[in-house]
């Protein structure tokens, strides 16, 4: 545990030094909360991370947990919203920067002079965001209900849903579907043009990475069904880099609703990038390791589906957020719920098996 975890104990400490140095005691409760935030939002991101990394050879899981937390830590928490407020304003990075860090007077949404906060900038964009993420991990969330499996966690309707999912593109009409629905019914009318827009690019990014990791898919070796953009076992070389590539796209998809949701507590890129980043993401790359080195996913079959079933509603919340405000911690709970369930009925199916067995054995003395 220490050596899974001690590295994001260390960083956490280191955080919450240096968010008493910038903002004193307030800036750390603010971080502490980011980071639990964040860490709550993402659990179902641990789980689906786990299923991809433990298919990569040590080298890129070694790549995934170095390179892969700085575009985390720095790409996605404090270089995406500036790239969002740079978009929508025109305002260089440093000016973007200089904007965020000086807000109005009592967090007002406009300056004196009617120009937009770095915040305001920010919400105003979340359509956009949320139809890209949203899109991106419905096509996670389908392309994984609609196959079948071994096994089934919710069997009632996952047995008709991958019938049905052999028609063939239907995931992709799924998703087609309800972009039309959210941006028609949802979107203001100025904006869904660029929620369409948004959203097919999130529909073609998981479709490109999806097919590249299908490209150099590996044959001839024993292979269990699993999400992500192909089933590689120990992937390496190319293989390895577009498994890589779908672990950071699918990271920063399930980073939307955290950023956004961390300016409903504070617009300071400081803190965020602290608390969402420093504390939040190592957490969850700790977490994914911790599921990898244990095997949790093969002595807990159901977890994978619900970590799915939280993707799914992670997606229909995005979508829906584009016209509704959805509280931050209902999308929090909902994960959290859903992968609870599963892992009580890995536990229960085990204990059934085990009792099965001992019959079995018992059965055979006689």
């Amino acid at each position: 545990m220490l050596r899974i975890f001690g590295w994001s104990f260390a960083i956490t400490a280191l955080a919450i030094v240096v968010a008493f140095v910038y903002g004193s005691w307030q800036a750390v409760a603010l971080v502490v909360i980011l980071g639990i935030l964040e860490v709550s939002l993402s659990f179902d991101n641990a789980v689906i991370n786990a299923t991809v990394l433990r298919r990569m050879s040590d080298f890129w899981q070694k790549i995934f947990l170095t390179i892969g937390i700085v575009i985390a830590v720095f790409g996605m928490r404090l270089v995406f919203p500036l790239v969002i407020v740079w978009a929508a304003s025109g305002l260089g990075p440093v000016e973007a920067m200089r904007l965020a860090l000086n807000p109005p007077a009592d967090d007002a949404p406009y300056f004196p002079d009617g120009s937009p906060s770095y915040e305001t900038l920010i919400t105003d964009a979340h359509p956009q965001i949320a139809a890209f993420g949203g899109m991106f991990l419905m096509m996670l969330f389908l392309g994984f209900i609609f196959e079948e499996r071994e096994h089934t966690w919710l069997s009632w309707i996952e047995k008709p849903l991958a019938k049905a999912g052999k028609l063939d593109m239907l995931p992709v009409v799924v998703a087609g579907v309800s972009l039309v629905l959210a941006a028609e019914f949802l979107a203001e009318d100025e904006k869904i043009s660029t929620v369409m827009v948004s959203g097919v690019l999130g529909m073609i990014t998981y479709i490109t990475v999806n097919g590249l990791g299908n490209l150099f898919h590996v044959p001839g070796e024993d292979e269990e069904e699993q999400s992500g953009p192909s089933d590689l076992a120990k992937a390496t070389g190319k293989a390895g880099f577009f498994l890589f590539l779908y672990l950071e796209v699918l990271d920063a998809s399930f980073s939307f609703d955290g950023v956004i949701g961390a300016f409903a507590i504070t617009a300071d890129p400081i803190v965020i990038a602290l608390g969402l980043g420093f504390i939040g993401a190592m957490f969850v790359r700790s977490l994914t390791v911790f599921l990898v080195r244990k095997g949790t996913l093969d002595d807990y079959v159901y977890l994978e589906h619900g970590a799915h079933w939280a993707i799914g509603a992670l997606a229909a919340i995005l979508l829906v957020s584009i016209g509704v405000h959805i509280n931050e911690i209902v999308t929090g709970l909902v994960g959290v719920v859903l992968i609870g369930l599963s892992f009580l009925s890995s536990i229960r199916r085990n204990r059934r098996l085990a009792a099965e067995g001992h019959a079995d054995e018992a059965k055979v003395n006689v």
